[in-house]
């Protein structure tokens, strides 16, 4: 084998001017190779390089050492090579962010008004201030203040910026917070490459072409290889091909390895040959023009539902891959991609909103009508007037002060700081779950997670500590109670079991000594494998020196450990030409195996079915019932006259073992689960544990945590029992055989990942409740991957979970922890309180809003509260509210109820209580305020007004006490389930008391200095004080609204219902359909045609570029595969499109994977699929 000759002097590189000339390879060289598969790629290695240790000679790089990791070397391969990242698309600029929020409606109707308003008051018509045009130039006191008719408009044009700056800086710095975890998520993932023959783990983004990488089981490739040693490896390309079977690798058969797949079992090295923009995920993502010009015209496509871009960086592409996958078998199905689309929350909240909107609408062009026909009954009937000419400008100034006072009923009906309080609710509960060790990905994960019912929890590593020792072993007949010493064991057999154990293990698994003085050793790798390694160093014996005596090259075969296999097995080739090979796996399966057993003296004895019964009975089940698991150790030797057996014949080989030893792995349970556990069953979620251990071990687990309990009548089954009951004769599940279990089971033991994923739809897809079920999933294998992306909520082990566990879950656990899980479901119902909490805070202000604003315009002909007052009350109710309720932290009193469902109502019977409750009181005030205050306060009326008429001190206080009621009564809003003390653990939130603070420092300014633009005057104090007496009047008026018991109120409505089944037309009702929102579905119609036609152009560029570069040989890499993004919202069309276009396009996506480039028709009719 080559030195290393990446440590040579660059001296000798071939010619020093061309970068690549340093190295005996180009990078198009490498990208030449990496476009052929199979054969052909080993045939193009052998003709141009010999093989593969030629082309690592070549890159400078030494198959065992790999690289010296000196940063000259290192900098070189970047200019050579490039550097592993694909460049996230630029994000949106604050001024786009700014435009975006400037196409709000409601904003466009009141910025139009306000400009014509301006344009009126400059405009002076002669002849315009004669008495002909009767009352309307009246009570104008002096010239400046006829001037100041601008004021309002600008006043308003001002008003409508700040709204605008508000929204476009929050939808920043959401995106800006999305892109940090973002950042986050990719910082964290590392990768194992060998460095100076070191291993060791660095980012994803360092890896350069020519580290030597070590893969194994889970790995989610980082960039494309070519394989030098691999046992039994096994790769999912189908995020590349779109085809589902695993493709077998080999250096004989087919050595090439592509980034954005998934290792599904076995292990290996690569040498790394195309990185980045030129890895085949990169020079999709090129193809695709994920890179900036062509982005422009989808920007359109990327505003997903809460205005945040959901990308995910393109190395993640594996949504996307899974949803392609999805399409192209079974068409009815899609729709369950889009179920990350829209969360329940968000679908009653978008339902809630329209409702609100479309009855402001109806109040707001109802006043504009009355106002309208007072006015001109008035004038030109009552008064007997002519229109004339020169009065024009005067009426229409009129005209528009309606409409402006019109669009000022719609904007404060309109509740549109809705979406704002979700988004900053979750945002703030994300930030904040980050430090109880929940990494959101999906970030409606968080607000489910508060409805979740059931939980389906992995045993090993989240209940327990993952911290595996051998604690009881049976060795030579004896059953050892505790590690036996090394001297009690004969010689022969110990050192048999030394050696099988350190050489039957992956290499990648060590002991290594503790971080700080005194701690623990630090276990790497497999968990379990550390326990058997933890064995041997107990036995007083070393496992090192065996592996470097064996290194992995000379191991002859692999059987690594699979979810079917529960063994793995290593074939060593003797010097006589015989094979030993070594085993270890659960008990019952390999002791099925084994024909004979080492007795006391070290000699193999027979071991028949009636010995291995007792010893089950005698052994394993005791060891079991303590809580251990068991695990066989085993080795058989393949003398050399027999010839080299089959070793594909898998059970042929894996039989007639000799069973070494049986030893007993303890894992403690966490000391901290039991009481998280109880705590979830008091909150009403049902806790199940779903594991591969055998039945004993899982529950007597379960009873140390508290699944179980003593006296309850629950199930415990294993996976295979599991399936005789849900299974009929033909073996497909029955959805009511399975109802009849899952309610009382809570183990399943030895269960495979399809039972983890059986279960989990089962439950999901039951109806045997009144609400459907919640359910969230933890898992760390990659098996457990269709799992996690069913489930309602997947949890990934940010520790021990592998990368495509933790791409397919929704919250990653830092810590693995069970007790994180339980502060996900606090954050989550938190989430939903807050969002309960602003709405009645803004359905108050709504239904008084609108009321004072509809009547008074229609008895004074002027709204009591100006266009420049309401819009501050809007922001008061939108922006600050939300800010203030939506960051209410959580606390363990919300522990102590049932989920709410997923069809519970946003409003209920006791917050409609207290929505109706405070409006009536506010609204006796405002009125008798506004029609009696003037004698009350002993002041002038300000009803009637003439146009541009300076502010009264009327009105000034009307408005001033509307908001000191609406700041009292936000102090009320903190506690919707009645309770009595809204002040309770208000010094926990800052947040809230400085907005409270702030908005009445504001508001103290407005009154007193706001002067014409706020239409106010200033205030005596005397004034002052009955303002802030009547707002505290609301927290007394509270108390006595709590008072009066919720159930005497039947005639109560409760509002903001999750759709009902009944309420969707048959044809939508299809398989898989999640949540179908009607109001969104308005809004979709025209971008569905729009996203279809944007992708029938793209997906013809590309059948188009793919004829011009003919790179036939990899149909499938071309397909379309766009990002995240927009598959999220061909998603949501497809949820929406509801027309029969599903049908008949099984046919045209057949077509894709049938190899070979699409005739551009068909191309665009299977995008079509998608959209």
């Amino acid at each position: 084998m080559a030195n290393n000759p990446a440590d040579h002097p660059p001296g000798n590189s071939v010619a020093e001017g061309n970068h690549e000339g340093d190295f005996g390879v180009s990078m198009v060289d490498l990208r030449t190779v990496m476009e052929l598969r199979s054969t052909e790629a080993v045939n193009k290695i052998r003709d141009t390089y010999g093989d593969v240790q030629g082309i690592c000679r070549r890159l400078k790089t030494s198959p065992i050492e790999g690289l010296s990791g000196n940063p000259v070397d290192l900098e070189k391969r970047h200019t050579a090579f490039g550097q592993n990242f694909i460049p996230p698309k630029k994000p949106k600029t604050f001024l786009q962010l700014v435009w975006e929020a400037l196409q709000d409606v409601t904003l466009i109707i009141l910025e139009i008004a306000a400009i014509i308003s301006l344009g009126l008051s400059f405009y002076h018509p002669p002849g315009g201030d004669s008495e002909a045009c009767g009352a309307t130039s009246g009570g104008v006191e002096d010239e400046g203040e006829a001037q100041a008719g601008w004021i309002e408009g600008a006043a308003i044009l001002f008003s409508v910026i700040i709204v605008v700056l508000v929204t476009a800086f929050n939808d920043w710095s959401k995106e800006k917070q999305f892109r940090g975890l973002q950042s986050r998520i990719e910082q964290e993932q590392k990768f194992t490459v060998i460095r100076k023959g070191q291993v060791i783990q660095i980012p994803v983004a360092e890896i350069v072409v020519g580290d030597i990488a070590q893969i194994k089981y889970g790995d989610l490739l980082p960039a494309d290889g070519i394989l030098i040693q691999g046992n039994d490896l096994k790769i999912d390309e189908s995020s590349l091909t779109g085809e589902s079977d695993q493709v077998r690798k080999s250096m004989e058969k087919d050595p090439m390895l592509l980034s954005g797949t998934h290792v599904m079992e076995g292990s290996g090295r690569m040498v790394v040959s195309a990185v980045g923009l030129n890895s085949q995920t990169g020079i999709i993502f090129t193809l695709l023009g994920a890179s900036e010009n062509d982005e422009e015209k989808k920007v359109k496509k990327t505003k997903t539902q809460d205005g945040i871009a959901l990308e995910i960086q393109p190395l993640k592409s594996e949504e996307a891959a899974e949803s392609e996958e999805k399409e192209e078998v079974k068409p009815v199905k899609k729709v369950n991609v889009t179920k990350k689309e829209k969360s329940v929350l968000q679908g009653k909240l978008t339902r809630l909103a329209v409702q609100i909107g479309k009855a402001g609408l109806i109040m707001s062009a109802v006043t504009v009508i009355i106002l309208i026909l007072y006015f001109v009954i008035d004038t030109f009937g009552v008064q007997g007037r002519q229109w004339l000419a020169e009065c024009t400008p005067i009426y229409i100034q009129y005209f528009v002060k309606f409409f402006i006072i019109g669009v000022t009923v719609l904007v404060v009906a309109v509740p549109e700081g809705l979406p704002l309080a979700v988004t900053i609710s979750l945002a703030y509960s994300v930030k904040k779950m980050m430090k109880d060790n929940n990494l959101v990905r999906h970030l409606d994960a968080c607000e489910t997670m508060g409805n979740a019912t059931a939980i389906c929890s992995d045993k090993t590593g989240t209940l327990t500590m993952n911290r595996m020792t051998v604690v009881q072993a049976y060795i030579g007949d004896t059953h050892y109670k505790t590690v036996p010493e090394p001297d009690a064991i004969k010689p022969d057999t110990l050192e048999i079991m030394v050696n099988s154990i350190s050489i039957n293990s992956a290499y990648t698994t060590k002991i290594l000594p503790p971080e700080k003085e005194g701690g623990l050793p630090r276990h790497v790798g497999n968990k379990t494998e550390c326990a058997l390694l933890g064995l041997v160093l107990e036995l007083k014996r070393d496992y090192q020196p065996i592996r470097d005596e064996v290194p992995e090259e000379k191991l002859y075969k692999v059987y690594t450990f699979n979810s079917s296999r529960k063994s793995m097995s290593t074939v060593l080739k003797n010097a006589d030409g015989g094979f030993r090979m070594y085993s270890k796996g659960a008990s019952e399966i390999i002791l099925r195996k084994c024909s004979r057993i080492l007795d006391a003296q070290g000699q193999p004895r027979v071991f028949k079915p009636k010995d291995r019964d007792e010893m089950v009975r005698k052994v394993i089940e005791p060891m079991a019932c303590d809580g251990l698991r068991t695990i066989c150790v085993a080795y058989r030797d393949f003398p050399a006259e027999a010839g080299e057996p089959d070793w594909d014949a898998e059970n042929d080989i894996l039989n007639e073992l000799t069973c070494i030893a049986v030893v007993g792995i303890e894992d403690p349970v966490r000391p901290e689960v039991p009481e998280a556990i109880s705590k979830c069953q008091r909150a009403g979620i049902t806790v199940r544990m779903v594991t591969g251990d055998n039945i004993n071990t899982a529950r007597a687990i379960a009873t140390k945590c508290g699944i179980l309990l003593p006296g309850e009548d629950f199930l415990c089954l294993e996976g295979k029992e599991f399936n005789q009951q849900i299974r009929n004769d033909k073996g497909e599940v029955e959805q009511e055989r399975l109802d009849k279990v899952w309610p009382k089971l809570r183990v399943l033991a030895r269960s495979s990942p399809t039972d983890k994923h059986t279960l989990v739809k089962g439950i999901i897809d039951s109806t045997v409740g009144e609400t459907r079920q919640v359910v969230a999933v933890t898992g760390d294998g990659t098996n457990d991957g269709p799992a996690l992306k069913k489930a309602d909520v997947g949890f990934a082990m940010g520790i021990a979970g592998t990368d495509v566990a933790k791409e397919a879950s929704d919250i990653i656990l830092t810590d693995d922890n069970f007790t994180s899980i339980v502060k996900a479901v606090m954050w989550g119902r938190n989430v939903y309180d807050s969002i309960s909490k602003f709405l009645q805070f803004q359905l108050t202000v709504n239904v008084v809003a609108v009321i004072v604003a509809f009547t008074g315009a229609c008895i004074t002909q002027d709204s009591p509260l100006k266009a420049v007052q309401m819009l501050w009350v809007n922001l008061i109710m939108d922006t600050l509210a939300s800010l203030a309720l939506a960051t209410e932290p959580p606390t363990e009193s919300l522990l102590l109820r049932k989920p709410y469902g997923r069809n519970k109502p946003l409003i209920s019977r006791t917050m409609m209580k207290n929505i109706l409750g405070h409006a009536v009181y506010q609204l006796v005030i405002i009125f008798t305020l506004l029609f009696a205050g003037e004698n009350f306060f002993d002041i002038d009326s300000g009803r009637n007004a003439p146009l541009h008429s300076p502010p009264s001190e009327h009105y000034t206080i009307v408005f001033n006490v509307f908001v000191m009621m609406q700041l009292f009564n936000e102090i009320n809003a903190r506690k919707i389930h009645g309770e009595r003390n809204v002040f309770e653990g208000v010094y926990r939130n800052p947040i809230f008391c400085s907005v409270v603070l702030g908005t009445f420092a504001l508001q103290i300014v407005i009154v007193q200095f706001g002067g014409k633009p706020f239409s106010c005057t200033a205030l005596t104090i005397d004034q002052w004080l009955w303002c802030v007496f009547i707002g505290v009047g609301e927290l007394l008026w509270g108390q006595l609204i709590s008072a009066i018991p919720t159930h005497h109120l039947k005639f109560l409505k409760e509002a903001g219902h999750g759709i009902t089944k009944e309420e969707i037309p048959e044809e939508e009702l299809n398989e898989g359909t999640d949540e179908i929102d009607h109001a969104e579905m308005e809004l979709r119609r025209g971008q569905i045609l729009w996203f279809r036609g944007l992708n029938r152009i793209q997906t013809q560029m590309d059948v188009v570029y793919t004829f011009q570069t003919s790179q036939a040989a990899v149909p499938g890499a071309l397909r379309r595969q766009p990002s995240v993004v927009s598959q999220h919202n061909d998603a949501t069309a497809a949820k929406t499109l509801s027309s029969p276009t599903h049908i008949g396009l099984s046919s045209s996506s057949s077509l894709t994977n049938s190899g070979g480039a699409l005739p551009p028709a068909a191309a665009a009719s299977s995008s079509t699929a998608g959209n």
